[in-house]
């Protein structure tokens, strides 16, 4: 039969018409907003009217520490909910939209893999339904009042030295990093030092994502933080009256996007943000739809349970209510054989010695979450054909010790028939109720918080404040900006923030040099080490790979 790469697998599979996903999802006409015959929009009206109706299980599933040999998360992800399915349970999935920066950069397509994917892969890979165009957008309106005001005479006594809001592009860009804007005479602007985010660091994003209603969204635009004043006051949306405009350019991309998996199961597919720069998880409107529609919603936060799972528990499930009944944490063979030192070209060779070395990241990850978030854990092992008995057993021992089951995921070859195991012991954990706490308290200070994180969950020493962070750690304290969460940018690559410190490092610090307050999102994002906002293109971007022909069929995506 020879290899399929995922777009064929996607592409070979017809998929049932977006009605008739929405009937099986339990939606009526009513509330959808068709884009074409395979995705749709759902009305916000629909969460109003399943108001009374009590929620479903929530599942969260994350992952170790990430490698070159990948982990399958979003794989996972989507396998799980179709194995779900297939032992009959009323299950749906929520997962995050990819940005063009990674599709076109160094990852490729974000839709699941092998036979556990969500479809159509290239609508949702590529422009989906524009709410990363419309949120883009937003973004740049704003930055173009702002501008706007300083050159029609600045009547806010704006400090043209201290605009933190940037310009943004969903596309992995380091030229845009630092730029110059408003030369060419009077007429042209006020000349100044600019640059771009990419358009998942945006505040917007988080916005969107953290939003309940169109009424909570417009007030969280109007209380994001654009620039500080001569006098050192916080300048805020409201003070430019951009919060109508935007919300009216962000009024569809609000609704959830549904869409389904390989095998017919109900999926939304909404909001983008980074979990090393951002805070990593679908939007707070897909998850209370899941939760209202189905018995079981299986969602994903990004990269490893350092970041992505510590803010979906951290600031997501506290902002929204939510409460978690099961946490999988995925992990593959060859990935934990890469953090006990073994490189990329010998991970398919039988090495207990390594793995042994590396098993610390993944216990780590699972301890971080039964003992600080008091919430059970499955290990999912995303199957290899190279994983021998001997590898398996000894991960399988491991976790046992610390009261964790392991689970053989096999849904990238065998889609929900390879997740049933994994299923099984999901709902098994989801009959128990738990004792779901957060890392810190929010009312904690700034850098009790810091060090709550770091050291409870990176297992750091602590964290010291570098350059501006300390007079920044003051002035947001004074603004009355110090209750909200925490919100780290750190390497994906590290339990530390420098990325080569793979495994479980111990007796390090978190450096951070720069805080900043994202006040619409509700959270202060404190920046680690070196990360940045705006990733550039690898020497060999996965652009290159991907085509159109004459027919309008795309290839090399993934």
């Amino acid at each position: 039969m020879g290899y399929k790469s995922d777009i064929e697998i996607a592409q070979a599979t017809k998929g049932l018409h977006i009605n008739e996903v929405a009937k099986k999802a339990g939606i009526d006409d009513k509330y959808l907003q068709p884009y074409g015959s395979n995705k749709a929009k759902v009305d916000l009206s629909l969460l109003r009217d399943f108001a009374d109706k009590p929620n479903g299980k929530l599942i969260l599933v994350s992952a170790i520490t990430p490698t070159p040999a990948g982990e399958g998360k979003t794989t996972t992800t989507v396998g799980l909910g179709d194995g779900l399915r297939a032992i009959g349970k009323n299950a749906f999935i929520a997962l995050r939209e990819p940005s063009l920066g990674p599709v076109f950069g160094v990852k490729g397509g974000a839709a699941g893999g092998g036979y556990a994917q969500v479809i159509p892969m290239e609508d949702i890979n590529l422009h989906f339904t524009g709410d990363f165009h419309a949120i883009g957008a937003a973004n740049n309106l704003l930055a173009a009042l702002l501008d706007n005001h300083i050159q029609q005479g600045n009547s806010l006594n704006i400090d043209v030295r201290r605009i933190v809001w940037k310009r943004c592009v969903d596309m992995n860009d380091r030229q845009l990093r630092n730029i110059v804007c408003g030369l060419g005479g009077r007429g042209n602007g006020v000349p100044r030092e600019d640059g771009y985010d990419i358009t998942v660091a945006s505040e917007i994003m988080a916005v969107l994502c953290l939003s309940s209603s169109i009424t909570d969204l417009k007030e969280r635009l109007a209380r994001i933080v654009v620039a500080y004043t001569n006098d050192d006051q916080p300048v805020f949306a409201r003070d430019l009256k951009a919060e109508g405009a935007m919300a009216a350019l962000l009024k569809d991309a609000l609704k959830p996007n549904l869409v389904q998996t390989l095998e017919g199961t109900p999926a939304f597919v909404h909001g983008g943000p980074f979990a090393n720069i951002a805070h990593g998880c679908n939007s707070i409107m897909a998850t209370s739809l899941g939760l209202k529609l189905g018995d079981y919603l299986v969602t994903e936060a990004g990269f490893g349970a350092d970041l992505g799972a510590e803010k979906f528990l951290d600031i997501k499930c506290r902002m929204a209510g939510l409460q978690p009944s099961a946490v999988v944490i995925v992990a593959t063979i060859r990935a934990l054989k890469h953090h006990g030192g073994v490189g990329k070209a010998d991970l398919n060779n039988e090495n207990l010695e390594a793995l042994e070395k590396g098993l610390p990241n993944l216990l780590q990850h699972v301890e971080n979450v039964t003992t600080v978030f008091k919430l059970p854990v499955v290990v999912a092992i995303n199957a290899f054909p190279t994983d021998t008995k001997a590898e398996l057993d000894l991960v399988e021992a491991r976790c046992k010790e610390l009261g964790v089951n392991v689970a053989l995921s096999e849904v990238w070859a065998k889609g929900g028939e390879g997740g049933k195991a994994l299923a099984e012991e999901v709902v098994r954990l989801c009959e128990h109720e738990n004792d779901f706490s957060f890392t810190y308290d929010v009312e904690d200070s700034i850098m009790d918080k810091l060090n709550a994180i770091a050291k409870r969950i990176y297992r750091a020493d602590g964290v010291q404040l570098v350059g501006n962070a300390v007079k920044q750690t003051t002035r947001l304290t004074e603004l009355g900006f110090d209750k909200l969460p925490i919100c780290m940018a750190k390497t994906q690559y590290s339990f530390s923030d420098d990325p080569k410190l793979l495994g479980a490092p111990e007796g390090f610090t978190i450096k951070v040099p720069n805080l900043k307050v994202s006040a619409g999102a509700g959270f202060i994002v404190a920046l680690t080490g070196e990360v940045m906002t705006m990733p550039g293109l690898p020497k060999v971007p996965s652009a290159e790979k991907i085509d159109v022909d004459e027919t309008g069929k795309i290839s090399g995506l993934f």
